[in-house]
């Protein structure tokens, strides 16, 4: 029996499911890479590492809510901080103490979290990131990284999937105020910059590309262009949404010794809640108060019906106050990823490639003469069919869960047991395949 076949006799309530759903909804879901072939199952509920359809199938989780659920579906703390909010309410649209709680924490495990403002999603948060670079600066240009991931906004929807020079969407306007630049290529992405300098008012950058291939930037780059950034009077600003509190109780950046203007964060601290924060230099973020200044002299950055809410806020609270608590979660997980990464690495040999950094990890299988990843060009040339197939595989025969082609994120709830699982459903793969 072939796999789909597997899959669609294990899933069949799904598949009722979601032909309803395709009814209702643009390709049947609400976020375009949720969905993969033949369709995907339908989640009844969720605890600790385990996803459980409407077929009653178990699956352990990696994709994990998008990488948000560091310690995992629906843990202790987080609940019952929700369920005592609940009870007072989930919607105020005013201020409220529990913003500022949540805030006080990110400030003081984030340096250049001297003023934050909250939305309620990556997208709006590197939307206003770039709104607020051209208002600082006066200047019109931003720069980001090919295969570079920063949402849907139409001011960076540019330069994210193989070919680069084609353009993501129809309906995009002005897409020559945003040029892209190759990852860890230092040379080539100062001779860019330096062509557009005069109205270069900023460049944003992923310390790991999330959605671009799993892949870390060298230390050496991003100091590179954090240097060119400042020189030139732009603003350097680093998308954290992915990787804010995933390695550390904090952002990745200060342990590369890096200052940047603006900080976007997102996901984790949201404890599975929707969320999206930017935060960044008093002198920065004082262009986003509108006190007193003409229409002309302020950077209008909104936030939303939703930004702030009392029921984000608290599980973003409980989530930090569990890390805080206990580090000892963060040596925890990014052994597991470093014994992913290895184990992975001894079964596929040069067929795949493995890249990541702690607790995320990712395979490439590797075609086309590619030996290293250190960019998403790189990645564009490996087989992703192949490893569409391979996540596939692990959905219908070994109750693992990747979203196909995406990377791996491990959280608190998850063991050595199950990294040995996946280990071996991999091995069962590639053995199948020579």
């Amino acid at each position: 029996m072939s796999e789909i076949s597997q899959y669609k006799k294990k899933t069949m309530k799904s598949a009722k499911l979601f032909a309803r759903s395709s009814k209702l909804h643009v390709n049947g879901v609400s976020h375009n890479i949720r969905f993969y072939e033949p369709y995907p199952f339908v989640v009844k509920k969720s605890k600790g590492k385990n996803l459980i359809d409407v077929d009653d199938n178990k699956y352990t989780d990696y994709w994990m809510g998008h990488w948000s659920l560091i310690l995992g579906h629906g843990p202790k703390k987080v609940k019952e901080a929700l369920k005592k909010q609940i009870e007072k309410s989930w919607m105020y649209g005013t201020v409220n103490e529990q913003t500022i709680k949540l805030s006080e924490i990110i400030s003081k495990a984030v340096p250049v979290a001297e003023k934050i403002r909250y939305v309620t999603s990556g997208t709006e948060a590197t939307m206003y990131s770039v709104r607020l670079a051209r208002s600082v600066t006066g200047r019109k240009i931003i720069a980001k990284i090919d295969g570079g991931w920063h949402g849907y906004t139409s001011d960076l929807l540019k330069s994210v999937n193989w070919p680069f020079s084609e353009s993501e969407s129809s309906g995009v306007v002005n897409e020559e105020k945003i040029i892209s630049i190759p990852y860890n290529d230092l040379e080539s992405s100062l001779k860019i910059l330096q062509k557009v300098s005069k109205d270069l008012a900023g460049v944003i950058i992923e310390p790991v590309l999330g959605g671009g291939g799993c892949i870390p930037a060298t230390k050496e780059y991003l100091k590179g262009i954090q240097e060119f950034t400042h020189k030139n009077k732009s603003l350097f600003i680093l998308d954290e949404i992915v990787t804010g509190f995933r390695f550390r109780f904090g952002c990745l950046y200060p342990t590369m010794k890096l200052d940047p203007d603006i900080v976007t964060l997102g996901k984790i601290v949201g404890g599975g809640m929707a969320i999206g924060v930017m935060c960044g230099k008093k002198e920065i973020m004082q262009y986003a108060d509108t006190k007193g200044k003409k229409k002309s002299e302020r950077s209008y950055v909104g936030g939303g019906t939703f930004s702030a809410n009392p029921s984000s806020m608290v599980a973003g609270h409980a989530t930090l106050s569990a890390l805080k608590s206990n580090k000892t979660i963060y040596s925890k997980i990014n052994c597991l990823g470093d014994f992913a990464r290895r184990e992975l690495g001894k079964i596929f040999g040069d067929k795949v490639i493995i890249t990541g950094k702690g607790s995320l990890f990712m395979t490439h299988f590797a075609k086309n003469g590619i030996t290293e990843i250190t960019n998403s060009t790189h990645v564009a040339k490996c087989d992703s069919s192949m490893l569409q197939k391979y996540h596939f595989k692990m959905i219908s025969q070994d109750g693992i869960f990747f979203l196909p082609g995406k990377l791996g994120a491990i959280s608190n709830a998850h063991s050595e047991v199950d990294i040995k699982k996946m280990v071996l459903a991999s091995e069962n793969f590639i053995n199948s395949k020579r």
